[in-house]
């Protein structure tokens, strides 16, 4: 027995023996202590004491060693062997004792000589910049303190590598050594030795077997995994095998769409072209194409088996494609699916799964199974996130009411309407339906992020052969009610969504101009009625003084008002709006001054009445990818040469215009396709028509039409309408008379908008965008021909910041002569504030 025994001893010491570092016990540490081996002793752990550490802690290891007080063992035995084990197994440790230091009786206490491994000071990168590593540095989750053991060095190599791998350097490699720090205890610096080589790119894809889909269309769908090429600007071609991966799946998506079910791609190869760039070798896999045959409904009750087909659209021979398949059953972007229909009525629960039950040759017989479930009803609905924006504010604009039935288009139409607001991030609107299926009701909670949308306009333009300042500030979420509430300052009250701006234009004592308006877009808080003022006035002089008897004088005043309402004929996107207006023009010419007017002395008046029927449906207010608006809008003043006894054929300007009046039609509209991704065509028509009731009287001079440059033409004294065309000077497009620009009487302009953004951040948005526009103006509607037009395209930027609304920046190109010029236009560079093309 005493042989076992021995050996049993002897084999647990030599695996002790096995740990690195020198990790043993020492069975002694007392002079008159022996032990014999033969014949192993047992004793009760008296106590357990830890000497060598600093930094971790001691109660802890001793946990970790399982030699607990009270506890008996025999010396020498297993729990020795154990509690080394564990110890040496926590990786923290470079040499681990066990000693007896004394024995009372048979009481044995204990002492744990351990040392530990060294703490990282700091570590430092060699290799490559800083800023390189800065973007790695997060990702190897590395801090001073660390324990620094081979599963860290091992990480970090293999997380640094990974980085620089999935930048594009395929043979990227770290090695990590570790020194001394000579300032600090127990502590090393380690030193991240990075080599990435070079950037490996894709030379070329081959690709074998593949016959209904060819090369190129192949290569387009994969949209980061492309060929190198010195045109492309946008889209790299390193080689990263995750992305190759999910452009696979790119590709097998498109086979499934032309009915190749089984459709595989498998990456053969990857050769080494040179050092700087691989060739891919893929292989397609095909298979057969398989076709729908029968489609049976089951579970439905709601809606007859005939309904759902005609939603879902397949008919038995049709090819198969999962994509479009899944477009019927969930959630097109049109709402022309199956489980649309149902969730517009109520049936939140609803699940639909399709299942093939046959698969015969080229065929495929589906099942679509259906769980109704009941009917949800709407009990509560609130906001979270909003910090600024009153709960009220956004709660009138939502459409999922509490009691109803739940609706996803209402759900969908809710964030449209919160995005319109301008107050959120669009990016950062979520719906969250909490359902509660025990009871069959929902609650619905709209996340969103306030962002700033009060603006500061600082400008400056050249018109009238001068250079005009210009200041403004726009408050969107003004609060007029909180007013006289000191508290409620920051910096202005805010919060219950009404709009008052305020802007000024000078050029010293030449040019000044004041406008203040306000709007209040629930007009009583309960119905969406909205009410707008405004109210502005313009001087013009020669630059004289007040006192001196050469001083033009030219005043423009003005006043309107104008109430709104949504519609919900022909569709609850109609809005329609009224305004009544009127302005007075004041002009004082001396004797032997050139006046700014029409005529030298005398004033005019316009009062006039307009209505608009529009309709908006765009998704989101900065950057819209689908949806439209139109407007048409007719304004009008009272026919008075009809009422005024005065001979117009002989009246003087003066007595002509006393009482200005025309008629004038407006129609615009505007639509968004979202092509693929974000990038998305906008196309625009605009048209606009000023007409007369008295053709002695002739076409007003005023509220005309001045087509051409970038829409920012300094002042204006006369109500005109200033149409931009990018491409060309300002009113380079607008007729003239005896080689003097006199406006318009009717326009015509298209516009063809290709837009991507750069950013969607609501700190800073930007897009780029390329445009090709088409317009002319005329004098009379007898000149008017809708296709003779000027042409110009090029490209532009626009930037939305918060404080200084829309920033746009264009280079426009002109195909045609300018009215009035014999060579064309050319390119132009023209920068706009606040303006949309």
């Amino acid at each position: 027995m005493k042989k076992i025994f021995a050996a049993l001893f002897t084999v647990i010491c030599f695996m002790a023996a096995l740990q690195p570092l020198a990790a043993q016990t020492t069975i002694g540490g007392l002079d008159n202590f022996e032990v014999d081996f033969t014949n192993p002793k047992e004793y009760e752990i008296g106590g357990v004491t830890v000497t060598g550490i600093k930094f971790l802690d001691e109660n802890a290891l001793k946990t970790i060693a399982g030699l607990n007080v009270g506890e008996r063992v025999r010396v020498p035995g297993e729990k020795f062997s154990n509690a080394i084990e564990n110890l040496w197994k926590q990786g923290v440790l470079t040499d681990v004792k066990i000693v007896v230091t004394n024995i009372k009786g048979d009481n044995i206490f204990l002492e744990l000589q351990l040392a530990e491994k060294p703490r990282l000071s700091y570590f430092t990168p060699k290799g490559v910049t800083k800023g390189q590593f800065e973007k790695v540095r997060d990702k190897i989750n590395v801090r001073s303190g660390d324990v620094v053991t081979d599963n860290l060095i091992k990480t970090t190599q293999y997380v640094i590598e990974e980085h620089f791998i999935d930048k594009g350097f395929l043979n990227a490699k770290c090695n990590i050594e570790t020194i001394t720090d000579s300032l600090r205890a127990n502590q090393v610096v380690m030193i991240i030795n990075v080599d990435r080589g070079c950037k490996v790119k894709i030379n070329k894809i081959y690709i074998a077997d593949n016959t209904a889909i060819k090369d190129v269309k192949i290569k387009r769908k994969m949209k980061d995994t492309k060929e190198r090429h010195w045109y492309r600007l946008f889209k790299t071609s390193k080689y990263i095998e995750e992305n190759l991966e999910k452009d696979k799946e790119a590709v097998i998506e498109k086979y499934h769409e032309k009915g190749f079910r089984d459709a595989r791609i498998n990456l053969d190869s990857v050769v080494k072209n040179n050092r700087k760039s691989v060739d891919l070798y893929l292989t397609a896999h095909e298979g057969n194409t398989y076709y729908f045959r029968n489609v049976n409904w089951i579970g439905n009750t709601k809606y007859r088996s005939g309904q759902l087909d005609t939603i879902l659209g397949i008919k038995k021979g049709d090819v198969f494609n999962q994509k479009q398949m899944d477009q019927s059953l969930y959630m097109s972007q049109s709402g022309q699916d199956v489980q649309s229909l149902y969730m517009d009525d109520g049936y939140l629960f609803f699940q639909i799964t399709p299942a093939e039950v046959s698969v015969e040759n080229d065929s495929i017989d589906l099942e679509m199974r259906i769980y109704e479930g009941k009917q949800a009803t709407i009990n509560r609905v609130y906001i979270t996130g909003n910090t600024k924006t009153h709960d009220r504010v956004v709660l009138r604009e939502v459409y999922t009411k509490p009691g109803q039935l739940f609706n996803r288009s209402d759900v969908i139409r809710t964030v449209r309407e919160l995005a319109q607001l301008g107050y959120f991030d669009q990016e950062k609107l979520v719906p969250v339906p909490k359902p509660n299926p025990a009871d069959g009701t929902v609650d619905i909670e709209y996340q969103v992020e306030e962002r700033p949308s009060d603006q500061l306009e600082l400008s400056g333009g050249y018109g009238g052969n001068q250079l005009v300042g210009t200041l403004g500030l726009s408050f969107t979420n003004f609060s007029l009610r909180n007013i006289f509430k000191g508290r409620e300052y920051t910096p202005l009250p805010s919060g219950d969504g009404q709009k008052l701006a305020i802007r000024a234009q000078s050029s010293g004592s030449f040019y000044q101009s004041y406008n203040l308006s306000f709007t209040e877009p629930w007009l009583g808080g309960r119905k969406p009625n909205s009410f707008t003022g405004s109210i502005f006035h313009t001087i013009r002089t020669n630059g004289k003084t007040r006192s001196d008897p050469q001083r033009t004088n030219f005043k423009l005043s003005g006043i309107s008002f104008g109430l709104g309402k949504r519609l919900k004929w022909p569709d609850n996107f109609f809005s329609l709006y009224h305004e009544l207006s009127f302005n007075l023009f004041d002009v004082t010419t001396p004797d032997g001054q050139n006046s700014f007017f029409i005529f030298k002395n005398g004033k005019a008046q316009n009062i006039s009445y307009s209505v608009t029927l529009s309709r908006n449906s765009v998704d989101a207010p900065i950057f819209p990818r689908r949806g439209g608006s139109l407007s048409f809008i007719i304004a009008a003043t009272p026919p008075f040469s009809t009422f005024r006894n005065i001979d117009y054929a002989t009246a003087t300007p003066e007595q002509k215009y006393k009482w200005i009046e025309y008629h004038k039609w407006k129609f615009n509209t505007t639509f968004f396709t979202k092509i693929t991704g974000n990038l998305v065509m906008a196309t625009r028509l605009n048209f606009g028509f000023l007409g007369l009731y008295n053709r002695t009287i002739g076409a007003a001079p005023f509220e005309r039409f001045y087509v051409g440059g970038d829409g920012m033409s300094g002042f204006d004294f006369d109500g005109r309408e200033i149409i931009a065309m990018r491409g060309y000077d300002n009113q380079a497009v607008t007729p003239q008379l005896n080689r003097s620009t006199v406006g318009a009487t009717i326009y015509n302009k298209y516009t063809l908008e290709l837009r991507y953004p750069v950013s969607l951040n609501p700190s800073a948005t930007i897009y780029g965008l390329a445009f090709a526009e088409a317009g002319n103006s005329f004098l009379n509607f007898k000149e008017y021909s809708p296709f003779s037009v000027k042409r110009s395209a090029g490209i532009g930027v626009r930037i939305f910041l918060p404080m200084f609304g829309l920033l746009g920046l264009d280079y426009g190109y002109g195909f045609d002569a300018p009215v009035g010029q014999r060579s064309i236009s050319k390119g132009k560079l023209q920068f706009t504030i606040g303006q949309q093309f």
